[in-house]
């Protein structure tokens, strides 16, 4: 039977049950600036011509090596920024209850998480920190200040929360999502105290979701991005352990572990999936390039095309909106291709229109 075909009356039939699983989620937080780089101006406002591409706007990045030069970056909207922050705000749209953990405002919230904290409980850590999204038609550019993301530790979770509290908020969650290791120094760690601390304290839970979503690892070194997987593989001593990947991180971490290298195919993305997740031994792997998605679980892997748009409207967090898509697929128990599809419509929905689909809107959309 046709995915769309089991999706469809899966959904309609089952956001009550959605309402019910209780989602933490964490440990950033941005406030992110989606900008458009100018090329050439010829008048105020929008009167601009935009960069056509990131090897257009590189080449004249590299033609100042030794000069100098400037670039205007046109703002198109503040929103709500990070890993954490956008799969949040993503599950809490489709019906999950959601505790958002991050670093969201100190003292208080920042302005930019106010409507988040209209449909999930907030817990912050620090300060935001800020990325300036540069948007081009085939990528995007992420210039990120993250010094407020050294204050994200074990401890200061613990403190957060108050012992006790935190014990408990873990333990009464159906899916913990962990994201971003790339850019929280501490997550290694995080995940050790987890794994080797609060976890072995908790009553038995072998339905519950752990999901990890790695954030580009490029700038770390593949030692520690080694030793993180490692530390990721110990989750399944509690529960299913289920790795998002996008297409690049992918191929990074079949490096990471030695892995080899795989085509830019279906049949390559599967065997990627399947590599990644027999080596680790995890629940599932999922590998989403931006045109389709594939996943492995211990059953066998599958492949689904995308709904791509070459136009999308706002690019960035929609990896973290396909994690949302497929993750509250698992929570409802349905089948891998069926999560995909979920997975690769939420993202779908939200590149096109900027905002984070209900359930009414991907049954409209997927109809």
């Amino acid at each position: 039977m046709d995915p769309k075909a089991r999706l469809l009356p899966a959904l309609a039939a089952r956001p009550a049950a959605l309402a019910g699983r209780t989602c933490l989620v964490g440990f950033d937080g941005f406030v992110d600036t989606i900008v458009t780089p100018v090329a050439r101006r010829s008048g105020p406002g929008e009167d601009f011509a935009a960069f056509g591409g990131i090897a257009e706007f590189g080449r004249q990045v590299l033609a100042a090596a030794g000069k100098s030069t400037n670039f205007e970056l046109y703002p198109r909207m503040e929103k709500p920024g990070g890993n954490g922050p956008i799969m949040a705000g993503a599950l809490a749209a489709i019906g999950a209850g959601v505790t958002c953990v991050g670093t969201l405002g100190r003292p208080g919230l920042h302005p930019v998480f106010a409507g988040l904290a209209a449909r999930a409980r907030l817990v912050s850590l620090a300060e935001p920190a800020r990325t300036s999204a540069l948007e081009f038609p085939d990528g995007k550019v992420m210039l990120g200040i993250m010094r407020s993301l050294d204050e994200v530790t074990p401890a200061a979770l613990a403190a957060a929360f108050g012992e006790p509290g935190y014990r408990e908020t873990v333990g009464a969650a159906d899916l913990v999502v962990l994201g971003n290791w790339t850019m929280l120094p501490h997550m290694t760690e995080i995940y050790r105290d987890l794994t080797g601390r609060l976890l072995p304290a908790l009553p038995d839970r072998p339905d519950r979701i752990f999901f990890f979503d790695l954030a580009d690892p490029e700038k770390r070194a593949p030692g520690d991005l080694a030793a993180a997987l490692e530390a990721i593989a110990q989750f399944s001593r509690f529960g299913r352990a289920i790795l998002g990947l996008n297409l690049k991180e992918a191929q990074q971490v079949l490096t990471a572990l030695a892995l080899g290298s795989e085509p830019e195919t279906p049949e390559g993305f599967r065997s990627a999936a399947t590599k990644i997740r027999a080596r680790l031994d995890l629940d599932t792997v999922v590998v989403h390039p931006k045109e389709s998605a594939a996943c492995a679980t211990r059953a066998g892997a599958w492949w689904l095309a995308g709904r791509y748009t070459p136009t999308p409207l706002l690019s960035t967090g929609g990896g973290d909106h396909f994690n949302a898509g497929f993750a509250a697929a698992q929570l409802l128990g349905l089948d891998p291709e069926s999560s995909l599809l979920l997975g690769v419509s939420t993202s779908g929905h939200y590149v096109r229109t900027g905002h984070s689909p209900s359930t009414s809107d991907l049954l409209s959309f997927l109809a």
